[in-house]
């Protein structure tokens, strides 16, 4: 289990998404390391964990609570079969390209060591947006994703340090619980009954999810009293 590519990126300006600048950080490319790895801040204040990494829409991306994106080397190569195009490390964003881990399966609060310095836990999903879409360039590309539910997943920095290619990555902590990221993900998209089950994960949710999860419940039972 190991980093296979640490990829980020530098501000790009494109036609497709929605910023106000039309600037976009998801041009994300392979370097050789070391990269410095650290908190970032609260999301919209802040961007990404990775020094020198673009995060140019705060409203909806970096933060604390996602910090680092990470996702299956062998995810791209399925995706690479299904499109019939290749894929590059970083393609899909994501400041870690691994190999040998799914992060889809990681459970919401399980913590990696990376390289035996960097100390990560696994927050949220990617949920697609029109710029992710548009980078791609396939037709329907939020729909497809979606549907496949292999979202990969966001950490937070839990001990900072330095990252670079070839790092081993050991699971040093599972929760009790059984929430994945890819749980998290169906609950957010296209199985809102799945919802209340994320409670189960509370404290250590991305707090949308958390806010998400909760209103769900209270209109249950607002139904039932009813």
């Amino acid at each position: 289990m190991k980093v296979l590519s640490v990829n980020i990126a530098q501000p790009k300006s494109v036609d497709y998404t929605t910023q106000a600048q039309g600037l976009t950080g998801i041009d994300k490319r392979p370097v050789e390391g070391p990269v410095r790895v650290s908190a970032p801040g609260p999301m919209g204040s802040a961007g990404s964990g990775l020094a020198g990494d673009a995060v140019c829409e705060r409203r909806f991306h970096g933060g604390h609570d996602q910090a680092v994106y990470a996702y299956a080397r062998e995810d791209l190569d399925a995706w690479e079969q299904l499109l019939g195009r290749p894929l590059t490390h970083g393609s899909f964003g994501e400041n870690l390209t691994t190999l040998g881990l799914d992060p889809t399966a990681t459970l919401i609060g399980e913590r990696w060591r990376v390289g035996g310095q960097v100390l990560l836990e696994a927050s949220a999903s990617r949920i697609p947006c029109r710029t992710f879409a548009g980078w791609l360039g396939e037709r329907g590309w939020m729909k497809t994703f979606t549907a496949r539910a292999v979202p990969g997943a966001y950490f937070r920095v839990i001990e900072p340090g330095e990252i670079r290619p070839g790092d081993a990555v050991e699971v040093v902590h599972r929760p009790a619980h059984t929430v994945t990221v890819g749980l998290e993900f169906r609950a957010l998209t296209t199985e809102r009954a799945l919802l209340p089950r994320l409670l189960a994960a509370e404290e250590v949710l991305h707090p949308k999810a958390r806010e998400a999860a909760r209103k769900y419940v209270a209109g249950q039972g607002s139904s039932r009293a009813e």
